[in-house]
């Protein structure tokens, strides 16, 4: 397969697409933002948001450390609210489940009691 000089293979072979000025990470992730809006645009579901950031772990500074890390986040495609039942819903478009998802989806629901819907 040709890349343009300087460019990096695609992580998972994912394609960004844009709609509506938006930028997702995958066609499959726009696709389903579109199912939601339209849900959303039906009274299904409501608060319907992007890039949602849940704070794992505060940031720390080891010792001997000039600096402190960065706390870890996760960061969910999308999160809104079930009309019906009036749950609050975190959901991922996941195409491949890495390591550090499994990890931070088992951080997500130890930590915060947070499931996370895949999609």
């Amino acid at each position: 397969m040709m890349r343009r000089p300087g460019s990096l293979p695609k992580k998972y072979n994912n394609h960004k697409t844009v709609i509506d000025g938006i930028t997702f990470d995958s066609m499959a992730e726009a696709k389903r933002w579109n199912e939601l809006v339209m849900l959303q645009r039906a009274g299904i579901i409501t608060d319907l948001r992007r890039q949602v950031v849940f704070e794992l772990v505060r940031s720390v500074k080891f010792l001997g450390a000039t600096r402190a890390t960065p706390a870890l986040r996760y960061v969910a495609d999308f999160g809104y609210t079930d009309v019906a039942t009036g749950r609050q819903i975190t959901e991922d478009k996941k195409g491949a489940l890495t390591a550090v998802y499994k990890i931070k989806k088992h951080l997500m629901k130890a930590l915060l009691g947070i499931d996370i819907l895949e999609s």
